[in-house]
């Protein structure tokens, strides 16, 4: 199965507000595939967050022949852009009993084959000279680690799912064939 959009417009903290459609929310413990085994939204290392404020000031100096009240409105403006774009572009990766979700896309675990984090040189593997270009990514530059998530259905042109995440190691765990309850029969 394709990897599937959930409905819903962001919301102010720039996740998507996807409980209309069973999606896990920040803190959630249940959903409709069961308990939460991992969760982790994938923020902007430290050095990305530094760049908002020296965009910022940047983006003043260059407002500067027009007075101190301008450089005032564009510093305050183009750091508010600047971090409310750090935010919605941190996406939540989340394993429950059933289902993946990364991002604004979710999969059935029932579906996915082997999972295997990677970090430092193998992650930059993953990302680039390796890469398949059929894979679905959920990508962040700030985040070092990826897990890899092969996709076992015949009719899903994806091969596998690569996902930043922070804690490579954590994630591979919880999607490991055997994790969460077993199926309600």
């Amino acid at each position: 199965m394709a990897p599937r959009d959930d409905a819903g417009a962001p919301d102010a903290a720039g996740a998507h507000d996807d409980r209309a459609a069973g999606a896990p929310q920040d803190g959630a413990r249940e959903d409709l595939g069961g308990g939460v085994l991992f969760r982790e939204r994938v923020w902007p290392s430290l050095g990305t967050w530094v760049a908002a404020p020296a965009l910022a000031s940047l983006s003043g100096l260059a407002a500067a022949p027009l007075g101190v009240g301008v450089v005032v409105v564009v510093v305050v403006a183009v750091a508010a852009v600047v971090v409310l774009g750090l935010v919605r572009n941190s996406p939540v990766v989340v394993v429950t009993d059933g289902e993946l979700y990364a991002g604004g896309a979710r999969i059935p675990r029932s579906e996915l084959g082997a999972a295997t984090g990677y970090d430092g040189e193998d992650a930059r593997r993953q990302r680039g000279p390796v890469l398949d270009a059929r894979a679905h990514l959920v990508m962040r530059g700030w985040a070092d680690g990826v897990v890899r998530v092969e996709v076992l259905d015949p009719e899903d042109p994806t091969p596998y799912w690569l996902v930043s995440t922070h804690r490579p190691a954590d994630l591979a765990r919880a999607l490991q064939p055997g994790t969460g309850r077993p199926p309600r029969g």
